[in-house]
């Protein structure tokens, strides 16, 4: 039973344990982040797979998945196993690489799925593009029912973001700078809900920010439609308002959304539109971001910061309760990936468990960050509910030892 919890009792004695007082804290399974962009293999000056390792352990996340966008492209199984052997050398949480969905990231031909999953890939995706041609995008989701894998799509309409750098609206006006409308998300995700629905088989929708995404994906989930989706904490606490000096630590993809969209978004967490949450962690470099708006890359990390965003901004407002916020960020996300054995507590389970403070007070300090890059808008804010101790396989991987 190494790595795996032996018993749940009210009182268990046992000479050779380690006793760990958690009695003022909440014991939950270990969190599962989706959602991670580890830049390894060719990117490791933005992260590395230890740091970003790092960075998980301290935000209370025992599972990471990692997206397919990086150089060379994970679109083949030597990379998968490229990935999932550097890992290997350095694991304190457990990595699960998900693959690409088409050869390139071009969106052109079905990259190798079957290759890939017998090399260790455990869901698929193109994150970070969308494919635009349907009859791709149908036959990746025939391939992935036949295998019995995610897709996790990212929904843009490249004919109408094309360009864009910030959400089309009040804030892209005022500023002169192209936006990326609503509708560009919203037509690719009625899109794969057309799709899902006629063949019959599941998607799962990345990072959803829009009030007409949210309604789709409602009406849908009322159809039986096989669809999930997540939605990252930058999405449910930012609106396009911050967006007032240039700071490109809040150019993100899928942009910061109107105040409208944003209260449609935390109003679809509440009812269960949204399933899931994730991160989108993605790290740049000062000097990539430290660039005019329209030049810097898109994206924040988000691996240290999540936990308390969302205890204080959800937990906390009574917008969902702790149990609901455990689900979407440990159960859900262990059902949809398949991971029998994790999120949740039960004998014989992965013994992987993240200890949370529900009172402890943190202010956000980007140079105290285990993450490579420092890329996020949160620096001195001040949350409540934090993550203390990170389990994974039985051992303690935060604190960090030493």
């Amino acid at each position: 039973m190494a790595g795996k919890i032996a018993d749940l009792k009210a009182k268990i004695e046992s000479k050779d344990a380690t006793l760990i007082d958690a009695s003022r804290f909440v014991v939950a399974p270990g969190f599962i982040d989706m959602h991670v962009h580890l830049r390894v293999p060719g990117q490791e000056h933005k992260e590395t797979i230890e740091t970003g390792m790092r960075a998980a352990a301290k935000g209370g996340f025992t599972s990471i998945c990692a997206m397919p966008n990086t150089s060379p492209v994970n679109d083949d199984p030597e990379v998968t196993e490229y990935i999932l052997a550097q890992a290997g050398r350095r694991a304190i949480v457990n990595l699960y690489p998900i693959g690409a969905l088409t050869k390139g990231l071009l969106g052109a031909e079905p990259a190798d799925m079957a290759g890939q999953v017998a090399a260790g890939a455990i869901a698929f995706s193109d994150d970070g593009k969308c494919i635009q041609n349907s009859r791709v995008m149908r036959q990746v989701l025939e391939y992935s029912k036949s295998l019995n894998t995610l897709v996790i799509d990212h929904c843009e309409d490249k004919s109408l973001s094309e360009n864009g750098v910030m959400h089309e609206g009040a804030a892209s006006l005022r500023f002169g700078l192209p936006g990326i409308p609503a509708a560009a998300e919203d037509i690719m995700i009625a899109r794969d809900i057309i799709l899902a629905e006629s063949l019959g088989a599941q998607v799962h929708i990345a990072h959803l920010s829009t009030k007409g995404a949210a309604h789709l994906v409602r009406e849908a989930k009322k159809r039986k439609v096989k669809i999930t989706a997540e939605a990252t904490p930058h999405h449910i606490v930012l609106n396009d308002g911050y967006l007032k000096d240039f700071e490109t630590n809040y150019k993100v993809n899928p942009p910061l959304r109107s105040p409208e969209d944003v209260q449609a978004l935390i109003s679809a967490v509440k009812d269960g539109t949204v399933d899931v949450f994730a991160t989108d962690h993605a790290p740049h470099t000062a000097k990539e971001k430290d660039a005019a708006f329209d030049k810097a890359p898109f994206g924040i990390v988000g691996l240290e910061t999540a936990v308390s965003l969302l205890l204080d901004k959800l937990v906390n407002n009574n917008v969902i309760s702790l149990a609901r916020f455990i689900e979407m960020i440990s159960t859900i996300p262990a059902q949809l990936l398949g991971l029998k054995n994790k999120g949740q507590i039960a004998v014989g389970a992965d013994a992987d468990l993240t200890i949370l403070n529900l009172h402890k007070e943190v202010v956000v300090d980007v140079k105290a960050f285990s993450s490579k890059s420092k890329n996020s808008p949160f620096h001195g804010w001040k949350l409540k509910g934090a993550p203390v101790m990170t389990i994974v396989a039985g051992k303690i991987v935060y604190p960090f030892a030493g």
